[in-house]
């Protein structure tokens, strides 16, 4: 079982994936498909870790929007097909910006790094 500071290290990776590509702007995200698809897995990785996170951690945080981040997740794996690419564009360029120095704080009380590997690009096979 992953430790929370592990869970928290996975959600501060996944932000750095999605920003690496988010990047490149709207219409890009919009055009491209593979870039769709490599931030709607981050973001369920996100919700995936935020699920698995002790309750007392996201009790002490409740600044952090946890049940918002973890609906996310069901809603991108139950019902892919309703997804919205407006929502998601939106959650990349709205949430994501304020979540990540939440999460780094957080790890940073908890003498944990903050660093993990580089994101790997969505065309590596």
């Amino acid at each position: 079982m992953r430790s929370d500071p592990e869970r928290l290290a996975d959600i501060l990776d996944s932000i750095r994936d999605i920003e690496e590509y988010a990047r490149q702007g709207k219409a890009v995200f919009e055009s491209d498909r593979l870039i769709q698809n490599w931030i709607a897995s981050h973001l369920q990785v996100m919700g995936e870790a935020c699920f698995g996170l002790s309750q007392k951690l996201r009790a002490q945080h409740p600044e952090v929007p946890w049940r918002k981040i973890i609906g996310l997740r069901h809603i991108l794996v139950h019902h892919y097909f309703a997804v919205n690419l407006k929502i998601i564009w939106s959650v990349t360029e709205e949430d994501l910006p304020a979540l990540k120095p939440q999460i780094e704080g957080i790890l940073s009380q908890l003498g944990e790094p903050e660093t993990t590997s580089p994101p790997p690009s969505p065309t590596d096979s």
